[in-house]
């Protein structure tokens, strides 16, 4: 049988940056022991000859080929745009 305290739940938390509330902590620790107990029956299970997969959809990569196109004229393409421009090059925001 899989237990789990309130100490190792609020180990994680901490490493999750995670503030939990007693009532939090108390709540997910018994959520997490049923979880382990689950995946103590799943282990009972005889998985002999069965091969591990991790992907069963069948689906492959869908990313295409970069395309670079080759513009003859830079400064109408970057008249053009309504974004700011900003030593020749069009100003997005930051992505992070």
């Amino acid at each position: 049988m899989a237990k789990i305290t309130k100490q190792q739940v609020s180990k994680v938390a901490h490493l999750a940056r995670l503030k939990l509330t007693d009532g939090e902590m108390d709540k997910f620790t018994s959520q997490i022991e049923s979880v382990l107990e689950y995946m103590d029956i799943l282990n009972e299970v005889d998985t002999t000859g069965v091969v591990p997969t991790s992907q069963v959809t069948g689906l492959s990569n869908v990313m295409r080929d970069d395309n670079i196109i080759d513009f003859a004229d830079k400064e109408e393409l970057l008249k053009s745009t309504p974004l700011e421009v900003e030593r020749r090059q069009v100003k997005v925001a930051k992505v992070l």
